[in-house]
């Protein structure tokens, strides 16, 4: 689910995947707008991946003082508003499932201290992680799992096909490969429903802030 229509949709490796059309900067519209599209399907796996920031987030140039009230808002509301609003709706799908899970991607700029001056996107992501403690105390009984993974910057521009190797040389290791995250994922997707993964802090080797 997202705003704008996946590149990779039509990929030819033998998955079926379905696009949702979702504006997650309107919470209350997108949340509707998904729990309509799913009705009352199964659902085994949730995955909360979005993450906007302010326009010169993580240059010289960011300002705290020049970012805009709107800006503000619209990351707070696509960061954390529509994951507490969109996961609540679909709370009935994930209980059909006999090992459900939700997995949010967070940063590590919502890390104790980690350095990051951007905040309204800090402030989101430490918020994320907060949501994602007390969901899963509300969904222990449930036997669902709250994973919460912090990554620092990631090589996203490097597609997954590309390889692990092409991510390394672009960004000299600076930036997380698509691939690792990927692995993380698929690990938390193996696990019994016995297994609570709360957190996984994953910066690059060189991020000394993280």
């Amino acid at each position: 689910m997202s705003r704008s229509q996946p590149e990779n949709l039509q990929r030819n490796d033998g998955v079926e995947r379905v696009w949702i059309k979702a504006d997650l900067s309107s919470p209350k519209e997108a949340s509707r707008t998904i729990s309509e599209a799913l009705s009352k399907k199964r659902l085994d796996v949730l995955i909360y991946n979005a993450g906007i920031w302010e326009e010169h987030a993580f240059t010289s140039d960011y300002s705290f003082e020049a970012v805009g009230i709107e800006e503000s808002e619209n990351i707070i509301a696509v960061n954390l508003t529509s994951a507490i609003i969109c996961i609540q709706k679909l709370l009935s799908n994930l209980k059909q499932s006999d090992n459900a899970k939700i997995i949010l991607i967070g940063s590590t700029s919502a890390l104790e201290n980690s350095g990051s001056q951007e905040v309204a996107y800090a402030a989101s992501k430490f918020g994320l992680r907060g949501f994602g403690q007390a969901l899963r105390e509300n969904l222990r009984k449930d036997s669902i799992s709250v994973t919460c993974i912090n990554p620092g910057e990631v090589a996203a521009d490097i597609s997954y096909e590309k390889g692990v190797e092409r991510a390394i040389e672009a960004y000299a290791g600076t930036r997380i490969p698509v691939q690792d995250l990927i692995l993380i994922v698929k690990c938390l997707m193996g696990l019994s429903k016995v297994s609570c993964v709360k957190e996984i802090n994953i910066p690059a080797i060189t991020d000394l802030n993280a």
